[in-house]
């Protein structure tokens, strides 16, 4: 087995691109083809590079084409080559935080991955399979005393970084650089129907799941049309939350798999967009793995799309 076959691509032929970077794929994959070899939509490219959103960063496999991105497999790499390769590009200063490898951190990938395929370096994400979404006794019960209902706070328009603080305090949110002491209570209740949850307390009800792979902010409002028009759950007014809507889902104590999160949601989607754009640039999202609140650009590598609505 080699490193596609272990991500689950089958196909022949398949090779990494050493020379895509981070820095070009906007102009590449979102404006229609900066590199001439890229033909149309269906043409795939592969590259590693450094995520500086985890913690610590780590090396990515990524999957790019026109309008499409996709994190296929997070890579166990040394840590002093990964630290090393992001110092000389200036530190976690970027707008994106993603980094390209340097070439200590390229033979080491080439060495262990390509020319001899360790299965142990690599946590796949494409072939990772989702939890079953637990069973109603995780939920709370719509009887007997309830917290009592709450409005959040209303955040309107893109915001700026010194907009967020205030916020997250001020809704006694949890957020761990923010507002580690912070709790939002909330009481998830089950609607029956295995894709939602209602908290009683905020009145949202929610996408227990999300998109299934990471999108762009532009594919996350295609993502909000398609279950529209679809009507998930029955209905048709679904939308991505707002920053005081995603912090009520924050939970100061990790879940079973790991999340600041509520054990009633799928872990497949670690980190979601939030509606907001940020000021000067960039947008807005929720990370569970984290749990805290941060920017990147919409475009890449992007995020998940969980979203909620109006009770």
């Amino acid at each position: 087995m080699g490193l596609f076959d272990a991500v689950g691509l089958k196909k022949t032929g398949l090779s990494i691109d050493w020379d895509l970077t981070p820095s070009d794929t906007f102009g590449t994959f979102e404006s229609w083809g900066g590199r001439e070899r890229v033909r149309n939509r269906n043409e795939r490219f592969y590259y590693f590079y450094i995520d500086g959103w985890r913690t610590p960063p780590k090396v990515c496999l990524m999957e790019r084409g026109i309008k499409h991105a996709r994190v296929l497999a997070v890579i166990d790499a040394p840590q002093e080559l990964v630290d090393q390769s992001i110092r000389e590009q200036g530190g976690i200063i970027s707008l994106d935080r993603s980094y390209a490898i340097n070439q200590p951190l390229k033979n080491w990938l080439a060495e262990n991955l390509l020319n001899r395929f360790s299965a142990g370096l690599l946590t796949s994400v494409v072939n990772k399979k989702e939890k079953d979404l637990p069973a109603g006794d995780l939920f709370q019960q719509e009887t007997g005393i309830m917290p009592p209902p709450v409005s959040l706070p209303t955040v309107i328009g893109p915001l700026t970084d010194e907009q967020i603080r205030p916020v997250v305090k001020s809704g006694s949110f949890f957020d761990a650089d923010i507002n580690p002491d912070g709790c939002f209570t909330n009481h998830f209740i089950d609607t029956g129907d295995g894709l939602t949850a209602i908290d009683t307390r905020s009145g949202l009800m929610w996408q227990r799941a999300g998109s299934k792979d990471i999108i762009t902010n532009r594919q996350a409002a295609a993502y909000c049309r398609k279950m529209n028009e679809e009507r998930l759950a029955g209905h048709n007014d679904w939308r991505l939350p707002s920053l005081t809507e995603g912090l009520s889902l924050l939970e100061p104590e990790k879940n079973r798999w790991g999340l600041h999160l509520h054990p009633c949601f799928a872990d497949s989607q670690p980190f979601i967009f939030l509606v907001h754009h940020r000021k000067p640039g960039g947008h807005w999202y929720l990370d569970f793995n984290v749990g805290n609140v941060f920017w990147a650009s919409g475009h890449n590598p992007g995020g998940f799309a969980r979203l909620c609505r109006a009770r």
